[in-house]
């Protein structure tokens, strides 16, 4: 029953996780917090959130930038390595309710001014990489800052995701070794389930790749901000 309801939930997460750039964590961590100890669960969601990147680079080819995902990806790589080792060591319920907070009022700023971008830079990429990186360190949600950033830029859909995936898999491969540093190990159960866990993560983004394609680019912007506020609710009143 365990496997089925984790398998269930990695193609729901690695759906919406492809679709927005980020919530994979956001749906799977709740769900094995509930089974196992913290790092056993970061280690866990890390390993099929690298998966999920590797599937966005795959069917998203086409939309790289790597111009800004070097500009995110270097900080980033040095702010998760931080933040993944403060992640034994500190409480994170105040940043996840200062997390939520922070996107709710974005994304009523964004929809009252739905003209707002950034202009793209190396100073706005590492602002976010460095944010992104940490937070995806401390507790496996950094992709909310990473998609803030990214929707403010208001890039094409498929630059949008390769770049959060592209991104994403330089943050996760450095917060993952860190885990493993610290003797985070995953059970017999979690560990051979990656054989049905893995293709479940692929299978989601396969279904996440048909729904972007109907998507028009105009609305585009407007599903991921939805999704950055419902982030911000469940990070505000729900903190881990």
């Amino acid at each position: 029953m365990e496997i089925a309801l984790i398998t269930f939930a990695v193609i729901i997460a690695s759906s919406v996780g492809t679709l927005t750039g980020f919530g994979t964590s956001t749906l799977l961590v709740p769900i094995l917090l509930s089974f196992y100890p913290v790092p056993q669960t970061l280690l866990f969601v890390g390993i099929i959130h690298w998966f999920g990147n590797i599937w966005k680079l795959l069917l998203f080819r086409k939309g790289f930038q790597w111009k800004l995902i070097l500009s995110f990806g270097i900080p980033g790589i040095v702010a998760t390595y931080l933040g993944a080792e403060l992640v034994f060591d500190i409480s994170t319920v105040f940043l996840s309710r200062i997390l939520g907070s922070f996107l709710i009022i974005y994304v009523i700023y964004l929809f009252a001014k739905s003209s707002f971008k950034i202009k793209q830079s190396l100073l706005a990429g590492a602002c976010g990489g460095a944010l992104s990186g940490f937070f995806a360190g401390l507790f496996g949600m950094g992709g909310a800052i990473r998609g803030l950033f990214l929707t403010s830029f208001d890039l094409p859909k498929a630059v949008y995701i390769a770049t959060a995936g592209a991104i994403a898999l330089t943050i996760d491969t450095t917060r993952l070794t860190t885990y493993l540093i610290n003797d985070a190990r995953l059970p017999h159960l979690l560990f051979w389930g990656l054989l049905i866990f893995v293709p479940a993560s692929f299978l989601g983004a396969k279904i996440a790749k048909s729904v972007v394609d109907k998507i028009p680019q105009e609305h585009f912007r407007k599903i991921v901000s939805a999704f950055l506020l419902l982030m911000g609710i469940k990070l505000l009143l729900l903190p881990k």
